[in-house]
């Protein structure tokens, strides 16, 4: 039984090779598009080139990727347990108090188990709240002081989901992942002429002029508008300083990323992510820190979420922004 895996491994080893082969030499030519002359006689405007071809280059690299997985499937299932474990720690969905309650007592945990060996934290997340997200990292922290951990993601590790997984040593992603979103974002609803219209009425008891500042019930002054940007700013800047000491990377380079967009994963390795590949790559990835082989693996599944999500008054978020749509009237 072990002979015939390990011809297939050789078989597939062999296939691979030559689809990177392939894979070099497609990607190594350029699309060029049809020149579209103009007329003097066109008015200015958008110009419609019809009937392009296009030439995908993806299938290729994507082939590779998915026998990449199948050998370190093989690996591991070929390899003896020496009954190290590996715990995976799902983050899902979008970050909240309730989330930060659900991760933290249990990183805590796994960091003072001796049984576990390392932590492959499973990130599925567009990012949240600045408080819970930062407080996660810091956990994160702490737990990679005593034990190795990697951060995987297979669909998307944006904004606050990303700012997480630079506490891990590694981070993982699958080529097409979404990575990066580093930014800050703040919500503020001025909802006055709402309540106007409505003859709605507010009265507001307050001790100071900045108490009830954000409240949706009445606009941002000036001044507040430059409250709130410093208080952006500083959030931001920790953002920065978390991927430069998680990537190793100046601040300047991480700034160059720091535009607030998302890159699938395979066109930011060696930067942002460590390596490509699916959740087999990531736990061979943690085995190698970990200096183990076949190590076993326990999936706490059981983590609650929250089954929705509001942004109420006034709100400083690590969060990508397509995720607000739904939140602020954009569909």
């Amino acid at each position: 039984m072990r002979e015939n895996i390990w011809k297939y491994v050789s078989a597939v080893l062999i296939i691979l090779l030559a689809l990177t082969s392939v894979t070099i030499v497609v990607l190594y030519e350029q699309v060029k598009l049809p020149a579209v002359p103009m007329n003097s006689t066109q008015q200015a405007g958008p110009s419609v080139i019809e009937n392009l071809n296009v030439t995908c280059n993806m299938t290729p690299t994507l082939q590779v990727e998915q026998l990449k997985e199948e050998v370190a499937f093989l690996k591991s299932k070929l390899k003896p347990s020496n009954g190290t474990t590996i715990a995976v720690v799902p983050v899902f969905g979008i970050i909240t108090d309730y989330t930060a309650l659900q991760v933290i007592p249990l990183i805590r945990k796994l960091a003072s188990n001796s049984s576990i060996g390392g932590v492959l934290l499973w990130i599925e997340s567009p990012g949240g709240d600045v408080g819970p997200v930062m407080d996660i990292y810091s956990a994160v922290k702490k737990l990679s002081l005593v034990k190795p951990v990697v951060a995987y993601s297979g669909g998307i590790m944006a904004s606050g989901g990303y700012y997480i997984a630079n506490g891990a040593d590694k981070i993982v992603a699958g080529p097409l992942a979404q990575v990066g979103s580093i930014g800050v974002i703040y919500v503020h609803y001025d909802l006055q002429e709402n309540y106007q219209r409505n003859g709605i009425k507010v009265e507001v008891f307050k001790t100071g002029p900045y108490k009830d500042m954000g409240a949706e019930w009445r606009g941002l002054t000036e001044e507040e508008k430059k409250i709130i940007a410093n208080m952006v700013n500083t959030y931001f800047q920790a953002f920065l300083q978390a991927v430069s000491e998680g990537r190793n990377m100046s601040v300047s380079e991480v700034k160059k990323f720091a535009t607030g967009r998302t890159w699938f994963a395979e066109n930011v390795t060696g930067t942002l992510v460590d390596e490509t590949g699916g959740m087999d790559t990531a736990i061979l990835t943690l085995e190698r820190l970990m200096n183990v082989t076949g190590a076993g693996v326990v999936i706490y599944k059981n983590l609650e979420t929250p089954s929705n999500f509001g942004i109420y008054g006034s709100e400083a978020l690590y969060l990508d922004p397509n995720y607000l749509k739904p939140y602020i009237g954009g569909g």
